[in-house]
C-alpha cells in the first residue's frame, strides 16, 4: 500500500466525504483538520469538501438527505455557513486561515470562469491559505451538477496541476469485492490504465453522501490521466499517511500527460 511522499512544496489535494464529517462522525473534523495542517506546514493544500447539504439537514428536521431540489438548497445554504465555520474554528488551533470556494460544474466548463478559478486558486495558495472547495449547491440544479466531489476533486487537482489526490472516505482502500464476501481483498496499486477486470464496485451505502467506490474510481482515472498520483483510504487514517505510513489504494499517474 501506498505512503505519501512529503516533498516540500508538493501541492496535494485532499477530498473528503459528507459521511465522513458530520452526523455521528462530526468530530472527525477535527484529526482530519490536525492532518491538513501537517501538509500546510510543509507543502500547498487544498481541501475539497462535501457535507454543506448533510451538515445543514439537523437544523432543518430532516433524518435524511432530502429528493427535492428547492430543500437540497435549503440545506445547503445553511449547512455551508455552519460547515466552514466548524473547519475555521478547527484551523485557529493551528494559525491556518480557510478560504472558501464554490464551484458550479459550468464553471469547469467555462474557459473564462475555468481561468478565473484557476487563478483564485493559486493567489490563495500563494498567500498561504487553505482553499476550502465545495460544489455551489445553493444555485446547481440537477442538470449541471459534478454528480459527486469526487470528480469535482478530480477536476481542481487537474485545473491547478496538483502533484497528488487523496480521496477520503469510510473505506481504508478500495476491494476486489464487498468486503463482507468470501475472497473479498484490498487492492494496493492501481497500474495506469489497468481496466480492473474481475473488480466490482458498489455505490455508495450512506444516506447523506452521493459518492461510492465507482465514483472514485472514476475520479481517480480522471486525474490519473491528467498526470496525478491518487490515493483513495479512509478519513481517519490522513494524519498516518501524513506521516509516511503506507496505506490505501494507490492510482498510478499517466507517465506521460501532455502527449
Amino acid at each position: 500500500m501506498t505512503s505519501l511522499d512529503r516533498t516540500a512544496g508538493e501541492l496535494i489535494v485532499i477530498k473528503v466525504g459528507s459521511s465522513s464529517i458530520s452526523g455521528e462522525r462530526r468530530a472527525q473534523i477535527e484529526p482530519l483538520v490536525d492532518g491538513l495542517a501537517a501538509l500546510h506546514r510543509t507543502g500547498r493544500v487544498i481541501l475539497v469538501s462535501s457535507g454543506a447539504i448533510s451538515t445543514g439537514m439537523p437544523f432543518l428536521g430532516l433524518q435524511e438527505r432530502p429528493a427535492d431540489l428547492p430543500m437540497q438548497q435549503a440545506a445547503a445554504a445553511v449547512g455551508q455557513n455552519v460547515l466552514m465555520n466548524r473547519y475555521q474554528r478547527s484551523l485557529s488551533r493551528h494559525e491556518v486561515i480557510a478560504a472558501q470556494i464554490l464551484l458550479t460544474a459550468s464553471d469547469m466548463d467555462m474557459d473564462s470562469h475555468r481561468v478565473n478559478a484557476r487563478n483564485a486558486l493559486e493567489r490563495l495558495l500563494e498567500l498561504r491559505m487553505l482553499p476550502i472547495v465545495n460544489e455551489n449547491d445553493t444555485v446547481a440544479t440537477h442538470e449541471i451538477r459534478f454528480g459527486d466531489n469526487d470528480r469535482l476533486a478530480a477536476l481542481v487537482a487537474k485545473l491547478v496541476g496538483a502533484d497528488r489526490l487523496i480521496l477520503l472516505s469510510d473505506i481504508e482502500a478500495l476491494r476486489t469485492a464487498p468486503p463482507d464476501e468470501a475472497g473479498s481483498e484490498p487492492i494496493s496499486l492501481v497500474p495506469y490504465g489497468d481496466p480492473l477486470d474481475g473488480v466490482r464496485l458498489g455505490a455508495s451505502g450512506s444516506h447523506i453522501g452521493s459518492g461510492g467506490a465507482m465514483t472514485k474510481v472514476d475520479a481517480a482515472r480522471l486525474a490519473a490521466d491528467a498526470g496525478v498520483r491518487v490515493t483513495v483510504t479512509a478519513t481517519p487514517l490522513l494524519e498516518r499517511l501524513v506521516a509516511g505510513e503506507r496505506l490505501g489504494t494507490e492510482f498510478e499517474p499517466n507517465p506521460r500527460p501532455e502527449d
